[in-house]
């Protein structure tokens, strides 16, 4: 990793719990993400040539806290300071001190955060949108192709969402039990959708996204320190789990996506799959399943397959048939579909996720399952356009080398010249 992508992975790793102790400090969404911001330029300026802080959340919090009361008394010239302990809730500099070495306090900003992102005064939508940009730093892009809507849509969403936590003055005091378990169902979501932009863009954004996704599974786990009792937070933890294993498989040499079932599973991570199959487990004694558990499990049949023929296909289609029921969903019904092209080809399959195209024209995955589909069924000039589609839509180079591969394949078929045929 280069001096800039080390520098650029501390930053981002360092986000959620430091905006979250700005968040608390300041008691404003704009005023902390601007501090945060105006911290992020000096470390640029000063961590080259310094080198970083042995703790670099703690120099953030520090530089932003600072930077954000300069902004506080510029403002002052104009109009009266306010008080202190409408700013601050910390104190002095002890107190900071003290913060700085309690490092599970500021975990606990984090998780806070989210918490209060998921204020019932916001619909559910805005609550997610809201913690994506605040506390995971998602751009709006990201966040606009993790909902399937488009960036200005997004955009005024997160700004309708932010005057509507300033106008309803949404207190930043950690919620109670209560309030806490109301909120769960939304900060759970959170994290799953910062896991998943982590986890898929982490193959061209490098080791930055992969800390999302690091940072969702720690989040997750002490999720379940709070909620020892809840199936479901144990199912979502598993789930990223035996997800995030396969890690140091899903990239050849030239940072090609390599399909599963081309995947080396000697290099999958024993250790991380070890604890998700064990946190299955635990949660499906519970009896009570949930979206978040019927994927683990599904995930959980990958993971104990030792090869990729050995999976358990019928098992997986039932399985994606009780998530469909549970949470409708096109998405869950096109990834029915590629189980059931695997059990019964590529003609059932198409006519399941045809019906799909008015919900998912958008999504790059819809049209490289349909391309693919189409090329089995020998419909080579229909599967072309489906995947040149696909990759008009692809999130990332790798992505869009994956169905590159599978148009080359196509040419070949029709004894077709590459270069005429490949843009």
């Amino acid at each position: 990793m280069t001096g800039m992508a080390l520098l650029d992975h501390a930053l981002v790793s360092a986000r959620p719990q430091a905006l979250g102790a700005l968040l608390r400090y300041f008691r404003d969404l704009d005023r902390a993400e601007e501090a945060f911001q105006e911290a992020c330029l000096r470390a640029l300026r000063t961590w080259p040539a310094n080198g970083p802080p042995r703790d670099p959340v703690a120099w953030l919090v520090m530089v932003g806290r600072n930077a954000g009361l300069d902004g506080v008394r510029r403002r002052a010239r104009e109009t009266d300071l306010p008080e202190e302990d409408r700013i601050s809730d910390l104190g002095d500099a002890e107190a900071d001190l003290a913060e700085r070495l309690d490092g599970s306090h500021y975990r606990d900003d984090v998780l806070r955060l989210m918490f209060v992102c998921a204020h019932p005064d916001l619909p559910a939508t805005q609550q997610i949108a809201l913690a994506l940009r605040i506390v995971s730093g998602l751009t709006v892009p990201q966040i606009a192709r993790a909902f399937l809507v488009g960036e200005s849509a997004m955009e005024q969403r997160i700004t309708r969402a932010k005057a509507r936590v300033a106008a309803a003055g949404v207190p930043f005091e950690a919620p109670g039990p209560a309030e806490r378990a109301e909120r769960l169902g939304a900060v759970a979501a959170m994290l799953y959708l910062v896991f998943n932009e982590g986890y898929t863009t982490a193959a061209t954004a490098g080791a930055a996204a992969g800390a999302l996704a690091d940072e969702a599974i720690r989040l997750a786990r002490l999720l379940i320190r709070l909620f020892p009792a809840e199936p479901e937070i144990m199912g979502l933890c598993a789930l990223m789990l035996l997800t995030r294993a396969r890690t140091p498989a899903r990239l050849d040499a030239d940072g090609v996506s390599i399909p599963l079932e081309a995947q080396d599973r000697s290099r999958w991570d024993r250790g991380l799959i070890a604890e998700g199959l064990a946190l299955v487990d635990k949660a499906m004694r519970h009896r009570r399943p949930g979206p978040y558990q019927i994927q683990a499990a599904i995930a959980a049949l990958h993971a104990r397959a030792p090869r990729f023929a050995d999976t358990d296909w019928a098992e997986i289609e039932l399985l994606y048939g009780a998530l469909e029921r549970m949470q409708p969903s096109p998405v869950i019904t096109l990834n029915r579909a590629v189980v059931v092209a695997r059990l019964r080809g590529p003609g059932p399959a198409l006519a399941i996720v045809d019906p799909l195209e008015p919900k998912l024209a958008g999504y790059a995955y819809f049209h490289g399952a349909r391309g693919a589909f189409l090329q089995q069924l020998g419909r080579a000039r229909d599967a072309r356009e489906a995947f040149d589609r696909a990759i008009s839509l692809a999130r990332s180079p790798a992505e869009a080398t994956e169905i590159r591969a599978h148009i080359d394949r196509l040419v070949e078929e029709a004894s077709m010249p590459a270069a005429s045929t490949v843009s």
